[in-house]
């Protein structure tokens, strides 16, 4: 379920002064094409005209909040500009990352900023296309990139490894609702455009689509083998449990990074279930009504 968030201490950022960020990628001729065109766009494409947006400080601060970023992050941008948000987690949180533009004289421009605020040897800028890039070591992906390559790029975002954030001013990932969102007033904007901002966050979900096989308690005590069944998309799931020749459904099902929780119906109880996604497996605790917790687990067992 989407949710809008709101945090009083955001509002004490309206008064500080805003900074330049990150590069809108792309003219419009290449808007036009289709995402496995884009991804083989020529780097010439990139001129002079290229795209570059004033984004006040209130939303970097909002974004690196939204997305927690810590020290023990690896933070790339996806269209890192002048490379604020990459520098301002590195100097306040000591984060490592890179940042990666289409346009060489952004690159140099952000190059030449790390070097001033002192993080040259924590953060790096690559003149580079995005869609080509490797972000598998990435904690925590922001962006700032028009909705045709939020699209574009879902699929591989959708695949990394499950617990990764993901941060994007202004543009969102169609069916892959926001797990939060937040609309920030930011009066500094440039005459004509709206004065305000809104941030998507997503937390790249676990895969259980398919069938897993577990052993659960019953209500009245001992065990029982069930199938559960799951359909996903994207952090949402359902499904239904085989148990004890009932088919049930699954409710109240939630799905967050690789932590899962549901509960069963049966019998005259209802069966708990939380735990953690991993390669072919979930683990965790179960509980039936009247009874203690349990260690459970649970094994792929077909699609």
């Amino acid at each position: 379920m989407n949710a809008v968030i709101r945090f009083p201490s955001w509002l004490r950022c309206l008064n500080r002064s805003s900074r330049s960020c990150m590069a809108l990628l792309g003219l419009a001729a290449a808007l036009a094409l289709t995402p496995a065109a884009a991804e083989e766009a020529d780097e010439s494409r990139v001129t002079e005209e290229t795209p570059y947006v004033i984004t006040p400080t209130v939303v970097v601060d909002t974004m690196l909040e939204m997305a927690g970023v810590r020290g023990t992050d690896f933070l790339i941008d996806l269209g890192s500009g002048d490379g604020r948000i990459v520098i301002t987690a590195a100097t306040r949180f000591g984060t490592r990352g890179f940042g990666v533009d289409y346009d060489p004289r952004l690159v140099k421009l952000a190059t030449e900023n790390a070097r001033k605020a002192g993080v040259a040897d924590r953060v790096t800028f690559v003149e580079q296309n995005l869609f080509k890039t490797d972000v598998a070591r990435a904690s925590v992906i922001t962006m700032y990139l028009l909705e045709e390559y939020m699209l574009a790029l879902r699929p591989k975002l959708f695949a990394l490894k499950p617990g990764t954030r993901l941060v994007s001013h202004d543009y969102h990932m169609g069916e892959w609702e926001a797990d939060a969102k937040v609309k920030i007033p930011v009066p500094d904007k440039p005459v004509g455009a709206e004065k305000a901002s809104m941030i998507y966050f997503w937390v790249v979900p676990a895969k259980v689509q398919g069938a897993w096989k577990t052993r659960v308690p019953r209500p009245g005590g001992g065990w029982v083998d069930a199938i559960l069944r799951f359909d996903q998309s994207y952090q949402k799931i359902s499904g239904e449990a085989l148990i004890g020749g009932k088919t049930l459904p699954i409710e109240r099902a939630s799905l967050s990074g690789d932590h899962v929780s549901f509960r069963v119906e049966y019998g005259s109880g209802t069966i708990r279930f939380n735990g953690q996604v991993l390669t072919g497996r979930m683990q965790g605790q179960v509980s039936a009504s009247g009874s203690r917790t349990y260690r459970w687990r649970a094994l792929r067992n077909g699609p």
